[in-house]
């Protein structure tokens, strides 16, 4: 079988920009330890998995965290 590769594209209107997250200010999506964490950087708000730090972080921009927070406490999202 024949190996082949490919490379990612960006989403359609993607438009958020390649931020440097590794002096970001990581804290808590909880009131006490949680499994996610938020960092604001340069505007944006990131989220990552609390548990592998290393792994992908999701990138708002405040619009979009206002949506997904208010979602999330409508029970749109399983938060747990």
């Amino acid at each position: 079988m024949a190996e082949s590769t490919t490379t990612q594209q960006p989403f359609a209107g993607w438009d958020k920009p390649d931020l440097d997250l590794s002096k970001a200010d990581w804290q808590s999506g909880t009131q006490g330890a949680g499994d996610v964490q938020i960092a604001f950087v340069e505007g944006f708000i990131a989220m990552r998995n609390a548990g592998k730090p290393g792994s992908p972080s999701l990138i708002f921009t405040p619009a979009e965290w206002r949506a997904f927070v208010v979602n999330a406490r409508d029970g749109e999202f399983d938060l747990t």
